[in-house]
């Protein structure tokens, strides 16, 4: 099993390019499912969930082409001859719950598994269900798997849900882009995903009012065409490379970042003693003291701070000068990052949702684990900083979402290198 070797010490400098959002990505790949032509995805990252989705996708019976280094996607469902998720494949990833909308709007029958993931807490899929529920959708839980039908097609309906969930958003927009009349999403996601996603579908003919708000309009058309859509600039990667030049000093510049992407994570980093400022090329970072300041975080839905940049936020304010708190309200078990910081020298409880990060002068390298996607890249933040080595394993995590982490980071003075085991 690979790890990543990190010698801490130096600041950074240069450029890295902010690739395609793999959340965004992974929504947009389904609805190739909605359409009998192709659809192609021009900035994609390469990335293994981009894989596992790939993987779905074939075994259902679309056509998926990887172009281009892998870049651009082209894939075409004009023969979908299977309508069945199997485990072996769900089980990798909570994307994959995303086949179900659009395969039960475009042929009234699914049967998809209960899904898998990163292991940062329970994440029902009920939401799910209850909007595809609410356009008239007959759903069965059945030996781990959801069986649905919808014998006369999907019909318009008014969707309320009880918290703004981004993949029940999405499934629910998909299904109701092809369902007879109008359907009205309340409390919708309001995250940058939902609108490329809003945007690709309304490229393919689909019509669709609200998206970024959150009540989503969507009347329903007959059939969708093809199109040809670039992926988003993934955020969490942006905000998780700022992050770099914040820990060790130095100037950065992200190739392709957006403030408005990420803007109460750029609120934090000001607060904290960051600069953020705008270029031609995107934007450029660099730590306006010696020593950061403390801030409190508080995660929350979009226009919030992303729980999937907690972790390295944590990473970063374990050598502030003073005492933070970080809560996490989105998911429950999702500090697990922390007794692997602690093993570096970092202080921090956790309490419940809660974590009260005291900052030290200095972390040590040390041997740790990654348990989930962010958790891994969090450590690596930690070990560019701190004195001696770092060796971070299990970093399959690292692969669903970061794409040639080592190469970037190399590219702009750091000391890293994968270490690949047998």
């Amino acid at each position: 099993m690979d790890s990543i070797l990190v010698k801490g010490g130096g600041a950074l400098s240069g450029q890295i390019a902010i690739a395609g959002a793999k959340n965004a990505c992974l929504t947009l790949m389904p609805a190739t499912l909605l359409s009998e032509e192709p659809l192609t995805l021009t900035n994609a990252p390469r990335l293994s969930d981009i894989r596992t989705m790939t993987e779905l996708l074939r075994s259902l019976g679309a056509e998926v082409t990887s172009l281009q280094d892998g870049q651009v996607i082209a894939m075409s469902s004009h023969a979908i001859d299977n309508h069945k998720a199997d485990y072996d494949i769900v089980r990798k990833m909570r994307a994959s719950i995303l086949v179900l909308g659009p395969m039960l709007a475009r042929d009234g029958h699914a049967v998809v598994s209960l899904p898998g993931g990163c292991a940062i807490g329970a994440r029902p899929v009920d939401l799910h269900l209850k909007a595809l529920e609410a356009m008239g959708a007959e759903l069965e839980l059945r030996d781990g798997y959801v069986h649905a039908k919808a014998a006369k097609g999907l019909r318009g309906g008014v969707v309320d849900f009880d918290f703004a969930s981004v993949g029940a958003t999405e499934n629910a927009l998909m299904a109701a882009t092809l369902a007879k009349g109008t359907t009205v999403l309340n409390n919708a996601a309001r995250e940058p995903e939902i609108v490329d996603l809003a945007n690709c579908l309304r490229a393919m003919g689909a019509q669709i009012d609200g998206d970024g708000t959150p009540t989503i309009t969507i009347q329903g058309v007959d059939r969708l065409h093809g199109a040809t859509h670039r992926v988003v600039t993934d955020r969490i990667e942006l905000g998780t490379y700022m992050l770099a030049p914040a820990i060790c000093g130095g100037e950065v510049e992200l190739l392709g970042g957006r403030i408005d992407l990420i803007a109460a994570f750029c609120e934090k980093l000001d607060a904290a003693g960051i600069d953020v400022s705008e270029t031609p090329q995107g934007l450029r970072v660099k730590r306006r003291g010696d020593r950061i300041r403390a801030v409190d975080v508080t995660t929350a839905p979009f226009p919030g701070f992303p729980t999937d940049l907690q972790a390295q936020m944590m990473a970063l304010l374990c050598t502030a000068d003073g005492t933070s708190v970080l809560e996490e309200k989105i998911f429950e078990n999702r500090f697990m990052h922390a007794p692997e910081l602690m093993r570096m020298g970092a202080r921090i409880e956790v309490h419940g949702g809660h974590a009260t990060v005291t900052g030290v002068d200095k972390l040590k390298g040390a041997p740790v684990m990654a348990t989930d996607l962010r958790a891994s890249v969090s450590l690596i933040l930690a070990g560019l900083a701190a004195q001696g080595e770092t060796l971070v394993s299990r970093v399959y995590h690292l692969d669903r979402g970061y794409e040639h982490v080592v190469a970037k980071l190399r590219g702009v003075g750091a000391n890293i290198e994968r270490i690949h085991g047998t």
